[in-house]
């Protein structure tokens, strides 16, 4: 296990990472958009929203992905799941206009993980603690107070004009953390994420959730914890404080 007694900052990924994304998504669009006809049995209708959620992921992945190659000028979260909505909503036949808003605005109401709230208010008392999220300035905020979560501030990559794994994001990290890279912890359940994090110099902790992205064995990462309980215990038992 990593050295961790220089730690003053945890930074944390928010979406996937402290929320269940896929699961907030299928609620919005389970809510949106009706049953079609012919489709029989819970299990039917559950296979339809997990499509609908896939083409929600494809075009959200697909248009970071043209703004990170220059294919496309930087586009907030708020467009692009709007964009998305109505993807969804040309998909399912979903018409009504209010309907389609409300799914835009899905990315705002998305769960906690169990573990999420108690262990960022443990982390709190011991250490300066960010959230560094992909989500725009309109929706972090409002994710945040519907999930519960508490920081001592949330970040956006839409001050930076780009998405992770993009350098500038965590470098927005580190200048508002007020130390040296090394000294910053960034966790997070998306080893694409940590690979970044890594890049600019950050100390790296995996944390194992169901819809992560895992480590490959290449991958050389500070700590690989079960859940954010294991990643707090780590830490606080360290003796290691910024508030000391």
């Amino acid at each position: 296990m990593a050295e961790i007694r220089d730690i003053e900052c945890v930074v944390f990924d928010v979406l996937g990472t402290l929320v269940d994304e896929p699961r907030g998504l299928r609620a919005a669009i389970r809510e949106a958009v009706p049953v079609p006809e012919g489709t029989s049995g819970e299990e039917s209708g559950d296979a339809f929203v997990d499509e609908l959620l896939a083409v929600w992921q494809r075009h959200v992945e697909r248009e970071q992905q043209r703004i990170a190659q220059g294919e496309r000028p930087y586009a907030g979260t708020e467009a692009i799941d709007a964009e998305a909505a109505r993807r969804v909503a040309d998909r399912a036949g979903l018409t009504d206009p209010a309907a389609v808003a409300r799914l835009a605005t899905a990315g705002s109401r998305l769960p906690p993980w169990s573990d999420s709230v108690a262990g960022l208010e443990r982390l709190a008392e011991r250490f300066l603690v960010l959230g560094l999220s992909n989500a725009g300035h309109t929706a972090l905020p409002r994710l945040n107070a519907y999930a519960g979560l508490r920081w001592h501030q949330a970040l956006s990559s839409e001050t930076v004009l780009a998405y992770k794994p993009a350098p500038e994001v965590y470098q927005l990290a580190v200048d508002t953390a007020g130390c040296p890279p090394e000294r910053v912890l960034m966790a997070a359940a998306h080893a694409w994420d940590l690979r970044g994090a890594q890049a600019s110099g950050m100390r790296t902790a995996y944390v194992r959730r169901p819809v992560g992205d895992p480590p490959a064995a290449s991958d050389t990462f500070d700590w690989h914890v079960d859940d954010l309980d294991d990643l707090v215990t780590a830490l606080t038992a360290s003796g290691t404080s910024r508030r000391s």
